[in-house]
């Protein structure tokens, strides 16, 4: 799926939601945030990690959370562990590690809110730049085993795009309404 469909139909209307249910505020860098992410861990095309060595490897979703990592780490975590219940019950997903972490690669709203909740966690501001954003994801939340380094950038910039376009749209909407 490319950028722009990811961003519009899945990452935003969901993001949306979760700002509703959860009250962890939406905002556009966080979007770009997630879009990054998802970008360089299943280029928005695979729902599960793809392995040479096996039909899956041990990632889910379209942000590819492991169940002893990214699914312990926001059903754990101080800030995110009752918001992380609450929202496996709106997604009618059982509150148990593995349960959460089968439905990850079929359930959009799932796993845009356990990406969000997981970005919710990270106690440092929210990253703006290149540089910023990969220390985030490599270092402190995701921490890719097989990093892609030389892949964030373009991945980083195509988020950007993609985001910067939907955001484009919403202000205009939001001056038609106005006028209207």
């Amino acid at each position: 799926m490319n950028p722009d469909t990811f961003a519009s139909a899945i990452l935003l209307p969901n993001l949306a939601e979760v700002e509703l249910q959860l009250g962890i505020p939406f905002s556009w860098e966080a979007a770009r945030f997630l879009q990054a992410v998802a970008l360089q861990e299943s280029d928005c095309a695979w729902r599960y990690q793809r392995s040479r060595i096996t039909k899956a490897g041990p990632a889910r979703g379209w942000f590819e959370f492991e169940r002893a990592g990214g699914v312990r780490g926001v059903m754990r975590h101080p800030r995110t562990a009752s918001k992380a219940q609450t929202w496996a019950a709106l997604c009618f997903v059982r509150w148990e590690e593995h349960a959460i972490w089968r439905a990850l690669e079929g359930h959009d709203k799932l796993a845009v809110g356990f990406a969000r909740l997981l970005l919710w966690s990270d106690p440092y501001p929210m990253p703006t730049s290149p540089a910023e954003a990969w220390n985030c994801y490599c270092h402190r939340l995701w921490r890719p085993g097989k990093p892609r380094p030389n892949d964030w950038k373009a991945n980083w910039t195509a988020a950007g795009l993609a985001i910067n376009k939907l955001r484009i749209t919403a202000a205009e909407h939001k001056q038609q309404d106005a006028a209207a």
